[in-house]
Order: C-alpha cells, then structure tokens, then sequence
C-alpha cells in the first residue's frame, strides 16, 4: 500500500470526466487500498481516484464514527485514534433517485485543503454501485453518507464542491486558500 500524492485545485485533472471501470481486477483492489491509506492519512472521510490523479469511476468513502467505550467484539474499532471504521467502496456509482428535500451540510475537500463552505445537497438518495469484489449494490443512503457519497460522485464529473457555490463565495474560498499557501510557504 501507499499513500498517493493528492490533486489540488487548480489542477485541470480535477475537471475530468471519469471513464468507468470495465472490470473489478487486482489492480483495482491495490488501487482502492492505496486510496484509502491516502485518505485516511490526509485525512478525510471520502476521495474519488480522480483526486489522486487516476481518471476511473471510483470512490472509497469511511465515515470514522466514534468509537463507543465499550464496542460490541468483532467490531472494527482502532483503538489508537478512538473510532470505528466501516470503509465504504463504490464502483461505478449512479444515483437513481434523490430526495426532494435538501440538506445543508458544511462541505470540505482534500482537493481544496483546509477550506470549508455550506452546500446544500438532497437529504437522501439511491444509488446502486458495485463494491470490491465486483458484486452490485443498491441502497437508500441517508444523512452524513449521503452528502458524501453526492460529493465524491460530483468528483466523477469533474465538479468541486466550490461548484456549488455563488461565484463570490467560490472565489473567497480560492482567495482564502491560495493565502494559506503563501503563508505555508514562508
């Protein structure tokens, strides 16, 4: 496994459709590992392998809930940081119906380092996908996930979640980081 180096605005690559994955191979599965070690590692709780430069219809999402002190055994916890995993592997994600109710959520992105912005998103959508081992999934996914998984697939389509925003609020946010980045390298 290996932590790979994250795409960051303003890179084109970021404005690339994904092609979608032809077939669930080893390759992929070293892909997918790989994505989560750079997730985790960043961290964050989503990444589309477009973000780590790779062009296919790919995400991997884990939430990382908190762990409760006294978690049920054979529960995936990590005692070391206090959370319980449940990564998450989609594979030529679709949503096939999305709730008409919105939700807002503050959004950030490992593509747009340390930079946070409201996004208003559908509470609730379906999506159907394929998972790791290539066996297809079909789901009513709600709250927290939902957002995510509408984020990660909006990096598919080579759209940001600064997309979503009024065109002076995006360039705040880009004002914003490119600041960071002068300071960071001072």
């Amino acid at each position: 496994m290996a932590i790979l180096p994250i795409v960051e605005v303003p890179d084109p690559q970021l404005k690339t459709v994904s092609e979608p994955v032809d077939g669930v191979d080893d390759e992929l599965r070293a892909l997918i590992k790989d994505m989560f070690e750079t997730m985790y590692d960043a961290p964050g709780i989503g990444l589309a392998a477009i973000q780590v430069g790779v062009p296919k219809r790919v995400l991997v999402i884990d939430l990382q809930e908190p762990a409760p002190h006294d978690h049920e055994e054979g529960e995936a916890c990590d005692h070391d940081h206090g959370v319980i995993n449940d990564p998450r592997v989609f594979i030529n994600p679709e949503i096939l119906e999305t709730s008409a109710e919105m939700r807002v959520y503050e959004e950030g992105c490992l593509s747009v380092p340390e930079q946070f912005a409201d996004v208003d998103r559908p509470d609730w959508c379906v999506a159907r996908w394929l998972d790791e081992d290539g066996k297809q999934h079909e789901e009513r996914i709600e709250g927290l996930l939902a957002t995510c998984l509408q984020h990660e697939m909006d990096h598919l389509e080579g759209i940001l979640f600064i997309d979503h925003l009024s065109r002076l609020k995006r360039n705040m946010v880009l004002k914003k980081l490119e600041k960071s980045r002068r300071l960071k390298a001072a």
